[in-house]
């Protein structure tokens, strides 16, 4: 473990990996719990397909991939949100259709430019790809992230529960919704480079199951959620160095036995 510290702290790739992971861990554990509760967890695999088409035509077209990706996600968020509330299609119909579209679009893109090696990446995501551009815009976007929920913790509590109860409290739920909404494409583009398309939901999703196995109040929730990815990120990471394991599929290994453990602790609570 020693071997592994010193690496993090001695080497570049290691430090930018580490702080991106982290960072990205904490922003999918807040919205995450959010996503559940409101049963909308699979948002981010569906804005995870966008970003994955996006990115792929960004590369296609050999311009910045970030550039590209994070208003096109973002886009796409909004309008699944307004199709899921507006529209005879359900929202995971409309997650489905836009993310198989957007997925295709961007295979295409990429076989027909010849770079379906320099996407490939993006598919499964890779911690040694982060480069140092990358790192001055995935920062300050996940500081963002997390001090927008903190300064609208009780509006984003609020919506989550009951919309009801707060639109008659004042509360501009669509406003709220949408930002909700905004967040999660942020958090899934930036993370789309440790995780890759098809884990980065796993990010979101398990860390806020793992907490709502245990705990009841959704402050509690939120801290043990964002403890939990915080902690199976630095494992996952660890297992990857020493195992040789792609990082994104040891994170998700870690957070699978944690949601196991989770769940068979509350259990016993339960019982007790």
């Amino acid at each position: 473990m020693i071997d592994f510290i010193n690496a993090v702290f001695t080497n570049p790739l290691f430090m930018r990996g580490a702080v991106i992971g982290i960072l990205v861990s904490l922003c999918a554990a807040l919205l995450g719990v959010c996503l559940v509760l409101k049963r909308c967890s699979m948002i981010g695999d569906g804005l995870s397909h966008v970003a994955f088409g996006a990115l792929s035509v960004a590369v296609a077209l050999n311009t910045a991939p970030l550039a590209v990706a994070i208003p096109v996600v973002m886009i796409a968020a909004f309008f699944l949100l307004r199709i899921s509330e507006s529209s005879k299609i359900n929202g995971d119909a409309a997650i489905a259709i836009i993310s198989s579209t957007s997925l295709a679009i961007g295979v295409s893109c990429a076989s027909f430019a010849g770079v379906t090696k320099s996407v490939d990446g993006y598919m499964f995501g890779s911690i040694w790809l982060v480069e140092l551009e990358e790192l001055y815009i995935c920062v300050p976007l996940a500081v963002a992230v997390i001090a927008t929920f903190i300064v609208c913790y009780h509006d984003i509590f609020l919506v989550t529960f009951d919309e009801d109860f707060a639109r008659a409290s004042g509360t501009n739920v669509g406003f709220y919704k949408t930002v909700i909404s905004l967040l999660t494409a942020l958090v899934v583009v930036i993370g789309m480079r440790i995780m890759g398309t098809l884990l980065i939901s796993s990010l979101i999703i398990f860390p806020a199951l793992s907490a709502m196995r245990v705990f009841k109040n959704f402050k509690s929730v939120v801290i043990c959620s964002a403890v939990i990815s915080v902690a199976t990120f630095i494992l996952g990471f660890a297992l990857s160095y020493f195992a040789s394991l792609p990082t994104g599929a040891s994170i998700v290994i870690v957070d699978a036995i944690v949601f196991a453990l989770f769940s068979a602790f509350g259990k016993i609570a339960v019982r007790r």
